[in-house]
């Protein structure tokens, strides 16, 4: 026979199942707006009975488990919503903040400086000796050299922003892979012996995870997914072993945590290099295996693979810089190689980035294969003295002996070049090419008894480039976007500027050939791989990549933004406190508290009559 103190405990677990009820139901009322909370539920079932005739008699309720509503698959889905959404954020941001450094529109921009620049060349084309215009030309062409170099100077250092940005977010990676490594030892205590569920724990790993898939695209490996329909058809959750990898390595692993690795001391330019390092000590590259989430972003725009030189061999950015580079390398060849046909009394190269026993041809600078000649005039600017000049596949600068395979060797060289029989009145007469082989740098002189009647030379081109990228009686100063700048001499004396190809009065065929240059056919080449277009055709394909790369990354941060607030919001539906909800579920638990109380207060009548008996 069942005791009547059965029934009392009966009543008591009414009030306990209702209490915690109660407990659960103001725990998820509290976290309503606590960021990453996934609501609980009060899992009860039916106490074990007692096995008495004529029947089982109920033991009342037990509480089996208070569990989260919490749907794995939704939860993943969710996951990588926000990591594309962060990345496309932060591709959106920079490169919007790229294209403002290509203002190109009316009035604005390197290419209305290029317009007016040339505009200025045609002004001194139609007013060769006009001091004032060369004055004017100089200013144009500085403003032109230095808004090239300053839109450099944003690009780099945009770069230069994003690379500090990376070793803070991949700290930011680290810090949160070593707190989940704790929070998962955690877990594994508070879940030993497989009774008590960690649910507070575990929405704290699913945030961490959330925040560092904003970051990076980690993948959270767990055993397996197990659902329980009879409580939630939204319950799905991940049970077992946890691992996170990031770029096809552990970063965490159950209770162990492996951190990514910075070195910015390997590289000249101290850009953040990151890398991976086994157990046995051997540290592996690893900017180029991370992709997704912020870092990705930062990494695609940056560049993640640092070359010999110390800039980096990809992102966007750094073809940007690479892209003016050539722009600013195609231009200051292009313009020297025209200037060189003014004449003048001595040619001196730049610091050369070849050897004496070097081929032209085999080298990475921009020469061609074809001739050009050298030009003597006397002090009426008539022409006394011509030589053509050949470059083919095995032509040097200079070599030792001279021959005529080197450019040395063809000036140099003893030969009729009148054809008049006259073995005085040539090239090698008039002039004397020389190499420096220490200081690289090659010059052409007039020798001492012509200058001092006024002589002068000068080099017309026909397709070498040999001029513009040696840089013999140069126009601009500099190789690159960083150094392109108005010759030291011109700047100081702007009455130097010649726009005469001979120094016959009115000459003015140097400007004109400025002002054509504008539309001409231009090698740009940066290293190896060249191109040929006009110098306004090339600086457009640069804006236009630029301006279409932004475009794109709009485009997908609107349906990337929208696809993450769908996700979102079914994601909130599935795990978010109701507060609506949750109300009714408080009056239903303390309805269950107040029946429950009658029970016992029943009970306890009960006692009072039977211990009232008397016998």
């Amino acid at each position: 026979m069942a005791s009547i103190f059965n029934a009392l405990h009966i009543g008591y677990s009414g009030l306990n199942a209702a209490q915690i009820g109660i407990d659960t139901t103001g725990h998820n009322i509290a976290n309503a707006e606590t960021e990453g909370y996934s609501r609980q539920r009060v899992v009860t079932a039916a106490a074990k009975p007692l096995s008495v005739d004529p029947g089982q008699r109920g033991g009342g309720t037990q509480i089996t488990e208070i569990v989260r509503v919490f749907d794995e698959f939704v939860f993943g889905r969710l996951s990588n919503a926000t990591q594309n959404k962060e990345n496309s954020d932060i591709l959106k941001k920079n490169l919007e903040e790229l294209s403002t450094y290509f203002p190109e529109i009316d009035d604005v921009g390197i290419k209305n400086d290029l317009q007016n620049y040339f505009d200025m060349w045609q002004s001194l084309a139609n007013n060769p000796s006009n001091t004032a215009l060369k004055v004017a030309l100089a200013q144009q062409a500085q403003t032109m050299a230095q808004h090239v170099q300053e839109t450099r100077a944003q690009v780099a250092g945009l770069q230069s922003s994003l690379n500090d940005q990376v070793k803070v977010n991949v700290d930011e990676v680290n810090r949160i892979a070593k707190e989940i490594s704790k929070i998962n030892i955690e877990i594994n205590k508070a879940e030993a012996g497989g009774v008590n569920n960690a649910n507070d724990l575990r929405d704290q790993r699913n945030q961490l995870e959330i925040t560092l898939t904003k970051l990076v695209n980690a993948k959270v490996l767990v055993g397996q997914v197990e659902t329980n329909n009879v409580i939630d058809s939204n319950i799905a959750l991940k049970q077992g072993s946890y691992t996170i990898q990031i770029g096809g390595f552990n970063i965490v692993d159950g209770g162990s945590f492996h951190p990514i690795g910075m070195d910015s001391e390997s590289n000249p330019n101290g850009y953040n290099d990151l890398y991976y390092e086994r157990q046995d000590g051997v540290k592996i590259p690893y900017a180029d295996r991370i992709t997704g989430g912020k870092i990705g972003a930062l990494l695609e725009l940056r560049g993640s693979t640092i070359g010999t030189n110390g800039e980096f061999e990809d992102g966007f950015l750094q073809e940007t810089i690479n892209n003016l580079d050539t722009f600013a390398k195609g231009l200051i060849e292009a313009t020297n190689n025209v200037y060189a046909q003014s004449a003048t009394t001595s040619m001196v190269s730049n610091p050369l980035s070849f050897s004496n026993n070097q081929s032209l041809m085999s080298t990475d600078e921009n020469f061609t294969s074809g001739t050009f000649d050298i030009v003597v005039y006397d002090i009426d600017g008539k022409a006394i003295g011509r030589r053509t000049i050949n470059i083919d596949e095995g032509t040097l600068i200079d070599d030792s002996p001279m021959t005529l395979n080197s450019i040395t060797g063809q000036i140099n060289n003893s030969q009729d070049d009148n054809q008049d029989g006259n073995a005085l009145n040539d090239i090698d007469d008039m002039l004397l090419a020389t190499f420096n082989t220490n200081q690289k740098v090659f010059q052409i002189d007039l020798k001492a008894s012509l200058l001092e009647q006024g002589y002068t030379f000068a080099i017309e081109d026909k397709g070498t480039n040999f001029a513009g990228v040696t840089g013999l009686n140069r126009f601009l100063d500099g190789s690159d976007a960083k150094s392109i700048a108005l010759n030291r001499e011109l700047k100081e004396d702007t009455s130097k500027i010649k726009g005469f190809k001979s120094p016959a009065n009115g000459d003015n065929q140097t400007a004109l050939a400025m002002v054509e240059l504008q539309f001409s056919s231009v090698t740009f080449g940066n290293g190896f791989a060249k191109t040929t277009d006009t110098i306004y055709g090339y600086f457009d394909t640069l804006v236009t990549k630029v301006g279409t790369r932004t475009n794109s990354a709009i485009l997908a941060n609107d349906s990337l933004t929208a696809q993450y607030n769908s996700i979102k919001q079914e994601y909130d539906s599935v795990s978010k406190v109701s507060i609506d909800e949750e109300l009714a579920n408080l009056i239903r638990y303390q309805t269950s508290y107040g029946a429950a109380a009658k029970v016992i207060t029943t009970i306890d009548q009960m006692m009072t009559t039977l211990l009232g008996i008397k016998t």
